[in-house]
């Protein structure tokens, strides 16, 4: 695919090749319903601090990870690059690779206290050197994802717009993964809406399936420029062709109507009482958790767990990291499911979460209890 970009300067649109265009008769179909681009304009409209265009800034995808697909197939050409922060949500690694992408990662880093205290998502830091040593002539994308999934953290304006001018310097698009932007616990900043530059090479994700807890719905969108947006929408059409209609005008209402009855702020809330919740049998075992600042998954610390020395864990659990066989372990003995983070890393960093599990809070409040109630059964295992 020829790129969007003609040199390293400013973008520059070029014309794609012909098999990426859709024809004129379906073009409005295929880059989504009318009404939902609207009503994520309209949406979206305040928090941008601009009017948005429905139909040049706004494409609708199947779901967001086919967006993020599509972002890829778009701009990334065999040999280029991508930055991607670790832990990452494992989707855009073969995203990235279909194109012909190379992935290039950038670790957060947890608070060295994270082992013996809680601590907040927020103190997961990145390098800054790290990150500016990464970046090289073949970097054409970074990924973001704010708030976080698996740690929760919000990254704040100061850390955004240390990326966002990185970017800006180097002409590197921002693919900004912001799907869970209506649940946050603390200050939320968009990174399109630091500048008119960084901006300019910006594209937000955001997620249906996210917002009003339907993910099987698979309706996604993506908000950005016009120079961007319409080769998104090209790769689009060749990917999936167009999205299901009817999951759109429901995303739609659900837009049009949640503000009238306070949806956003009930479901934060509601959330927020989830998480504060489930974390009590944290507390209540001395085991020192990353308090999230946004999402509903909560990464805790496990290094005071001693497992069994001859527990019969099967092969293909014991050839991998801890946090594996804390995970098979907490399913086996006390019926609790969660996920073993160093599968948001790769093999070099894993070492840096093998004593953490990612546990999810998006439960009804009895099944919460009975998972407290069960992980009580840890008690006689921490040392």
């Amino acid at each position: 695919m020829q790129s969007v970009f003609a040199h390293k300067g400013m973008p520059c649109p070029t014309p794609k090749p012909r098999k990426l265009a859709g024809s004129r008769r379906t073009e409005h179909a295929l880059q989504g319903r009318p009404r939902l681009k609207k009503a994520i304009a309209d949406a979206y409209t305040p928090f941008f601090g601009r009017t948005l265009d429905p139909e040049t800034e706004v494409t609708i995808t199947t779901g967001a990870n086919e967006g993020m697909l599509s972002a890829f197939m778009a701009f990334v050409e065999p040999g280029d690059e991508v930055i991607v922060f670790e832990p990452f949500f494992d989707q855009y690694i073969s995203n990235i690779e279909m194109p012909g992408g190379k992935v290039v990662y950038v670790p957060l880093h947890p608070p060295a206290r994270g082992a013996t205290t809680n601590t907040s998502a927020a103190e997961w830091s990145l390098d800054m050197s790290e990150l500016e040593a990464a970046i090289t002539d073949k970097t054409r994308m970074i990924v973001l994802n704010s708030p976080h999934n698996p740690i929760g953290k919000v990254f704040n304006k100061d850390e955004l717009l240390a990326i966002a001018n990185l970017c800006v310097k180097h002409n590197i698009i921002i693919l900004s993964d912001e799907v869970y932007d209506r649940l946050y616990y603390v200050p939320f900043t968009r990174i399109a809406t630091l500048s008119p530059e960084i901006a300019n090479l910006t594209l937000t994700v955001g997620s249906g399936g996210k917002n009003f807890y339907c993910t099987g719905w698979r309706v996604g969108w993506l908000i950005g420029p016009d120079h961007l947006i319409k080769y998104v929408s090209a790769a689009h059409t060749r990917i999936c062709y167009s999205s299901v209609s009817p999951l759109q005008e429901a995303t739609a209402i659900g837009f049009e109507e949640a503000d009238k009855h306070g949806f956003w702020d009930e479901t934060k809330k509601e959330m927020k009482a989830k998480m504060d919740l489930f974390n009590q049998i944290w507390e209540e075992l001395g085991l020192p958790y990353s308090d999230p600042e946004g999402g509903y998954f909560v990464l805790v610390n496990l290094a005071k767990v001693k497992l069994p020395e001859d527990y019969p864990f099967p092969p293909h659990v014991a050839s991998r990291p801890r946090d594996f066989k804390l995970s098979w372990f907490l399913i086996k003995e006390l019926g609790i499911a969660a996920i073993p983070p160093t599968e948001f890393f790769t093999d070099a960093n894993a070492h840096i979460v093998e004593d953490w599990l990612r546990f999810a809070v998006c439960k009804e409040d009895s099944v919460l209890e009975e998972a407290k109630n069960r992980l009580r059964g840890l008690k006689k295992y921490i040392q």
